[in-house]
């Protein structure tokens, strides 16, 4: 297997973040990532709003847990998470949004901060996802070296487990992070929060170049693309775009329930997916 596979006892038929990413590829494109928090505006509301993402081109969903100390969320996403919280949004009602969505046709991955995975404890969130057909968990504050737990559970239930790694990664970390990785490695194109940009940083392709040669399959870019433009820029290197802000924008600012400018916005990004590897063979 793959320094970063997916393959475990407990795969039972479930749509794997590496299958839906190399589905992409051979369509000759890079997969669309999509964030969105469970629980905005509602727990039913957001899992409407992830099933347009799919429904409009959408390869990879990314379910965040709301988390009351989101330190790497910026303020659009920090806003609607909270809210989710405040309406009572928790990790079982995550585990329900994954069970809905499974099937459709992307993979569904969870994102969350280390705490509530292991309030729920480290094994049952492991068994209880897999369960609920999610493909992994991305976890922004958990580095492997802390992981043994996780790693261990996410490899007995066969649940994708995705790292970050960063433009100041040194070409021995991302080596050891490819290594404890399976799905796709993340690349955090900036040091900062989560939020669009008006540019994408000059040092993410290089750090996915880096990633490439440090011997990760697949590395897909987060954190700042907001538009089809960016997108096509991005994608033209990464195999996977993953956009959050954006999305969550269009529902804070859309009338409840109103899910066209969201669809509109997917739209736009999965267009920009579609023009980024124009002329390029697959």
């Amino acid at each position: 297997m793959s320094a970063t596979g997916s393959t475990g006892p407990a795969d039972t038929g479930r749509l794997r973040s590496a299958e839906a990413i190399d589905a992409a590829r051979a369509e000759g494109r890079p997969a669309l990532v999509g964030y969105l928090p469970v629980g905005y505006p509602d727990l039913p509301g957001s899992i409407d709003a992830a099933r347009t993402l799919i429904d409009h081109g959408a390869d990879v969903i990314e379910l965040g847990l709301p988390y009351s100390d989101p330190v790497m969320d910026g303020p659009v996403i920090q806003r609607a998470a909270g809210a989710a919280l405040a309406g009572g949004t928790r990790t079982r009602h995550v585990l329900e949004a994954v069970e809905a969505l499974s099937g459709r046709g992307a993979a569904i991955l969870v994102m969350s901060y280390w705490n509530p995975v292991l309030a729920h404890g480290t094994d049952a969130f492991a068994r209880d996802l897999a369960g609920a057909g999610g493909a992994g968990v991305i976890t922004p504050d958990l580095i492997p070296d802390e992981g043994a737990d996780w790693i261990a559970a996410s490899e007995e239930h066969g649940v994708d487990r995705v790292f970050l790694v960063a433009p100041s990664s040194p070409a021995d970390r991302l080596s050891y992070v490819v290594s404890q990785t399976r799905g796709f490695v993340y690349a955090a194109s900036t040091m900062g929060v989560t939020g669009t940009r008006s540019s994408v940083s000059d040092a993410t392709e290089g750090l996915v170049a880096r990633t490439r040669a440090a011997g990760a399959e697949r590395v897909c870019v987060g954190l700042g693309v907001s538009t089809g433009e960016q997108a096509a820029q991005v994608g033209a290197y990464a195999d996977g775009v993953i956009v959050g802000s954006a999305f969550v924008r269009a529902l804070l600012e859309a009338e409840r329930g109103d899910l066209a400018p969201l669809a509109a916005t997917v739209d736009d990004l999965r267009g920009g997916i579609d023009r980024a590897r124009q002329g390029v063979a697959p």
